[in-house]
């Protein structure tokens, strides 16, 4: 791909549109701009099976615990953390009805009208609630083909007065079960952790929640672009919520994995700094999106990281996981300061965990 032509001055026009990656087809483009162009070795597919078996990202039951006992299911929480750093969870407790209206607020808000969306849109992270397109688009070397509405619930709280009327019930009533699910997985990975089922709430690391509602329009020339780079979450947790169109892969020995939609389920990936505070026990894995060849894809993000109180405390690696032929491996860092890295250098394929090695 050609490097010579002015990006800056073509990103900063895409993003004055303030119309987004939709607003692109609403104008009738049939070849997506330069600024989406990704490096073919960005592409690449790779492969998705090994020794003739098709591999599958693990599927948890957690409604299982009547017929199992609990520490089989807390062994599979833990093998699924550890290799692939991501599971799929059913039987998690929120309606399929909720999600499946979620997906359609999330459809509607982002079907709008130009001159309604552009309302909302900003780059300022503090805002509340915001539409944009492609977190990074000043500081990366490709753009992701796909626009996002975020909703930053600090400490859990979000005054759904403040929400967009389009999607707010839907929003209001999938995040309320958000809350529950993440509060009885902090328990579930805190003993899969080995340690007492309080533990990831009492050290105050999943209180305050991002949801980011991303949508994937089709794409024109969807073997040039990716709807997202490859890259880890800078969160503890996120939780996943996807429709039934498929295009998220995750990186698993050196291979990448579809992950097949399950009816009814959600997916739990293990984040960054969840990696860094178990001193490299659960995996914080790359994973990304394929461009869609048929639209509108669309997935909700839930990412939890420390109440706004701990927003200065430093993380470091859990000191039951050290010894001394098992040091730290990463420095202590605040969330604050992992986030301002991870922003400031994009989604440019490299984890930011490494930036924190000692």
């Amino acid at each position: 791909m050609e490097s010579n032509y002015e990006r800056a001055k073509e990103v900063k026009e895409f993003d004055e549109t303030k119309a987004g990656v939709k607003g692109l087809l609403d104008a009738g483009v049939v070849k997506i701009p330069r600024i989406f162009i990704h490096e073919p070795e960005n592409l690449e597919n790779g492969l998705s099976k090994k020794g003739g078996t098709t591999l599958q990202v693990p599927v948890i039951d957690l409604g299982d615990f009547k017929n199992r006992p609990r520490e089989e299911i807390l062994k599979e929480i833990s093998a699924a953390s550890e290799t692939w750093g991501f599971f799929q969870m059913v039987n998690h407790g929120i309606p399929v009805g909720v999600m499946e209206e979620m997906i359609e607020g999330i459809k509607r808000f982002h079907e709008q009208p130009r001159e309604v969306k552009m309302e909302w849109y900003s780059r300022d992270v503090k805002q509340r609630v915001r539409f944009y397109c492609n977190g990074d688009l000043l500081v990366a070397r490709s753009a992701n083909w796909r626009d996002s509405i975020a909703c930053n619930y600090d400490d859990s709280v979000l005054d759904s007065d403040v929400l967009p009327l389009v999607c707010r019930k839907e929003i209001s009533n999938y995040m309320e079960g958000m809350i529950r699910l993440k509060e009885e997985l902090s328990k579930l990975i805190s003993e899969a952790l080995g340690l007492s089922s309080d533990y990831l709430t009492d050290i105050d690391c999943m209180k305050t929640a991002s949801l980011v509602c991303h949508y994937y329009p089709w794409c024109p020339e969807p073997d040039l672009t990716l709807g997202a780079s490859k890259h880890s979450d800078p969160s503890f947790l996120t939780i996943l919520l996807q429709d039934n169109t498929g295009g998220l892969q995750v990186l698993h020995q050196n291979n990448w994995v579809n992950v097949e939609p399950v009816k009814g389920a959600l997916i739990a990936n293990i984040g960054d700094l969840m990696q860094l505070i178990t001193n490299d026990k659960f995996k914080s894995v790359e994973h990304r999106v394929l461009a869609a060849r048929v639209g509108p894809r669309i997935s909700a993000a839930c990412f939890f990281y420390p109440s706004i109180a701990s927003k200065a405390k430093p993380y470091g690696p859990i000191k039951e996981f050290l010894s001394s032929t098992n040091p730290p491996i990463y420095r202590e860092t605040r969330h604050g300061e992992y986030l301002a890295y991870y922003r400031s250098k994009g989604l440019d394929g490299t984890s930011a965990l490494l930036h924190f090695k000692l």
